[in-house]
């Protein structure tokens, strides 16, 4: 047989053809797709659209990107709160509803999800989101380009693979089975625009003040450095009328502004140039919340109780210093660490001493843990079993030629009354705090470099615990990772690495409290405070929903959503109403009165 060029070039066409057909995979055919629109809507119908909110903070970040060195700071969630995942969480109820998927199944396995794109869903720049923008994640998330180790780790080891079915049809496998209730944490994914990033060779620096395409409400609209950034809504948004969005996110524009000292933020908000500011500090709250314009009605304050997941507020000591790595002497600490004093005196009792690192997780947590007390005398004897027990001419414990002495770095000057306090009773121990305040975004880098002795701040997020990144071995040593306290323990690795591959919920519990058991023990993290609350001040003419919070997200006074992975939607639940901006600005200019507005809500307070 004789075969010409036109015949074999046919004859190869088929072939790519009949391959690519059988390539493309199938879906399973006894999928159960779901959806949700039967959970109650949280927003609130009376919101209109329009208006500018004015916000503030306390440093300029340090890039704008999501991920790699630097971009683990506060306003990193304001970048997050406009991406969207898969599925989101419902803020009341906690179950799943549609966000960039309409339906999703499960695998027998619990593996993986699989999920029903919404053929609307776009990009900032007007680009459709496509399959491929879910495949480029992992890609993305996998590349050393990003330097961002844990998520290296985390999307090659937890995650497996996305499969295309058709234009709007994947899946998402974890890497190991999970409870049904857990999964979407791992597979929801956001998508990651290929389009954007062509080339992520030099990504940190390439790509460190660009302003990538979002799915969500807003995207930034104007930078300058070191002074403001301003976003702007999305007038044709396209998830602007679906169910769980709709009447949300109504402000125009957001502009955050720096404003380095909070007292200047302070005063900044009671001349009506911010529009909400929290309350939440009682120094706030009790004393400098009074005066005319809460007199006058002008501004109204809330205390909403809130059922959510408490951040991991706490001392972390770096176990890389030869000093802290021993256990006594981090037990001496704990001993020596007079929390109570300090919410007396400091923060007149309205706080509550944190006892466990996951507090607030329902069944994962173990409420027979507790907090070391304030112990002079058992402080002593685990400093002198340390080798600590005399004392130079100043009080200051001693061993040879070294001072027991550590530097406490932290981030906020609302922190220095109570480290103040803690440093004089630290003295009484025999150990000498030294203070180095820096900015927030500065104080973070610093422990994430590792370069703290001891650094007070909190870590935290998500509905369910997480251990890996803060406390496995993997991630202790090194630059850029959460494991602040340079945690290296066999056992500690063994039971998080059982923890992430538990099958079952009960599995899951009986490990995380083990964990929490142990991080106890070890005393490397130290629990100080939390709050089951949240208090802010308004101006009148921000409007708040009926129930003016959500059970899991707390005040209705977030501008964005918490975060970009899947997680809790709650945020853009107010409005501004101009009319009443008006009415009030004049009213003040002649000194008229309101009905004073003080709130306090406890639909969703936890019994004591």
């Amino acid at each position: 047989m004789i075969f010409n060029k036109r015949s074999i070039l046919s004859i190869l066409s088929c072939v790519l053809i009949y391959s690519s057909v059988q390539a493309a995979p199938k879906l399973p055919g006894n999928l159960e797709w779901i959806t949700n629109d039967s959970d109650e809507v949280f927003a609130s119908p009376k919101a209109v659209k329009g208006g500018k909110l004015h916000s503030f903070l306390l440093s300029f970040p340090l890039t704008l990107r999501y991920v790699g060195p630097d971009s683990n700071g506060s306003f990193r969630s304001a970048i997050l709160g406009n991406k969207m995942a898969l599925v989101a969480s419902h803020p009341n109820t906690s179950g799943l509803f549609p966000s960039l998927a309409t339906h999703w199944a499960y695998s027998d396995d619990n593996t993986t999800m699989y999920f029903k794109l919404n053929p609307d869903a776009r990009w900032s720049d007007g680009k459709p989101v496509t399959p491929d923008d879910y495949v480029f994640t992992l890609e993305f998330m996998r590349s050393k380009e990003i330097i961002a180790p844990w998520y290296n780790t985390y999307y090659s080891d937890e995650i497996g693979e996305v499969v295309i079915y058709d234009d709007y049809t994947i899946s998402v496998s974890s890497s190991k089975p999970r409870p049904r209730n857990e999964l979407p944490s791992h597979v929801a994914l956001n998508p990651t625009p290929r389009h954007f990033y062509k080339d992520l060779t030099g990504f940190v620096k390439k790509y460190n003040w660009s302003i990538a395409p979002n799915t969500g409400p807003y995207q930034i609209s104007e930078i300058k450095k070191g002074k403001s950034i301003t976003f702007s809504r999305k007038k044709d948004w396209w998830a602007k009328d679906l169910r769980y969005y709709k009447n949300r996110f109504n402000v125009d524009k957001i502009k955050t502004t720096v404003i380095r000292d909070i007292n200047l933020a302070w005063e900044h908000f009671k001349k009506g140039k911010l529009d909400i500011f929290g309350l939440t500090l009682p120094l706030y709250w009790h004393e400098k919340a009074t005066g005319e314009i809460f007199d006058k009605g002008y501004v109204k304050k809330l205390w909403f109780y809130n059922d959510a997941p408490q951040y991991a507020y706490g001392i972390w000591l770096n176990q890389d210093n030869p000093i802290l790595k021993d256990r006594d002497v981090r037990l001496g600490i704990a001993y020596s660490l007079n929390m109570e004093k300090v919410n007396q005196e400091v923060l007149r009792g309205d706080y509550v001493r944190k006892n466990n690192y996951s507090s607030g997780f329902g069944d994962f947590t173990d409420l027979s843990i507790k907090a070391r007390p304030f112990d002079l005398q058992k402080a002593d004897e685990h400093f002198t079993k340390a080798g600590w027990s005399e004392r130079g001419g100043d009080g200051i414990r001693i061993k040879g030629n070294e001072r027991l002495s550590f530097t406490v770095t932290y981030g906020s000057d609302l922190v220095t009354s109570r480290l103040v306090v803690l440093k004089e009773e630290y003295k009484r121990a025999g150990l000498e705090l030294v203070l180095r305040k820096m900015d927030g975004a500065a104080s973070f880098k610093s422990a994430l470099e590792k370069k703290h002795d001891i650094w007070w701040g909190a870590l935290g997020g998500g509905d369910f615990p997480q251990y890996w990144g803060t406390l496995h071995s993997k991630n202790a040593h090194k630059a850029q990772t959460n494991n602040l306290t340079n945690t290296d323990d066999a056992q500690m690795d063994r039971l998080i690495e059982a923890f992430r591959s538990a099958m079952t919920t009960t599995e899951r519990t009986d490990l995380a409290k083990k964990i929490q058991n142990l991080i106890h023990y070890q005393s490397a993290w130290i629990p100080t405070l939390e709050t089951p609350y949240g208090r802010v001040g308004y101006w009148r003419w921000v409007q708040l929903p009926d129930v003016p919070g959500t059970r899991i997200g707390g005040p209705a006074t977030s501008a964005f959503d918490f975060s970009s992975s899947f997680s809790t939607s709650d945020g853009g639940l107010f409005w501004i109403d101009k009319d009443i901006k008006k009415e009030t600005l004049a009213a003040k200019k002649k000194g008229k009165s309101f009905p004073v507005v003080n709130v306090v809500d406890t639909t969703f307070k936890v019994a004591d």
